[in-house]
């Protein structure tokens, strides 16, 4: 394995994964290569962590002024 990568990040990334870095003793890269990995697994499934999260008519076209009826 040898494909390089280098990223520029926001600081308030950068800092977290220092952080995650020195509390768990993984070196930053391998952090970033698990996350991939991660994401990698379940491509699309990012909406899910708001499943349920919405409160409101399950179709719009319950609302006033929304019906085709």
């Amino acid at each position: 394995m040898s494909n390089t990568l280098t990223i520029r990040l926001p600081e308030d990334l950068a800092k977290w994964l220092d952080e995650a870095s020195r509390k768990s003793g993984i070196p930053r890269g391998r952090i970033v290569k698990m996350q991939l990995e991660r994401a990698q697994k379940e491509p699309g499934r990012a909406f899910m962590r708001l499943a349920g999260s919405i409160d409101g008519p399950p179709d719009l076209s319950a609302r006033k002024g929304f019906s085709r009826k």
